[in-house]
């Protein structure tokens, strides 16, 4: 497991760097390790197990190569991706993503599509389940 960043430290850093003047937004997102089993809250199947964490991991090439995709997208300045891994507990952080951009729609489309690309292609999540 890695120590989670700060996004208040990302935020500073996004807003020093040189794509901050084409910026009118930034958006986080703070993924982390829920105790509801995907199988529950995707499909609606509750056999009663609860999750008490995660064995987590990712193909980090391709994850480098989504970002630097993710900077070619309408709109979009500045992205930045931490994702864990090991043996994570309910509650630890699993991913932080920021991305900053020239206007609201453009970064919330952003954001959601580079989540998505990482979390259904670039991730190996096996609940550990009570």
């Amino acid at each position: 497991m890695k120590e989670s960043p700060s996004v208040d430290q990302w935020l500073a850093e996004a807003k020093a760097d040189e794509s901050a003047p084409r910026c009118g937004m930034y958006l986080a997102h703070n993924g982390t390790v829920r105790e509801l089993p995907k199988k529950l809250v995707r499909e609606g199947v509750d056999d009663g197990t609860k999750v008490t964490g995660m064995n987590f991991s990712y193909d980090a090439d391709a994850v480098d190569a989504a970002v630097e995709e993710a900077l070619t997208w309408p709109g979009i300045e500045y992205v930045r991706v931490w994702l864990n891994e090991g043996t994570l507990a309910v509650g630890d952080d699993i991913m932080y993503v920021l991305i900053g951009g020239d206007i609201r729609p453009n970064v919330i489309d952003a954001l959601q599509k580079l989540v998505g690309r990482i979390k259904n292609e670039m991730v190996r999540e096996v609940e550990i389940a009570s």
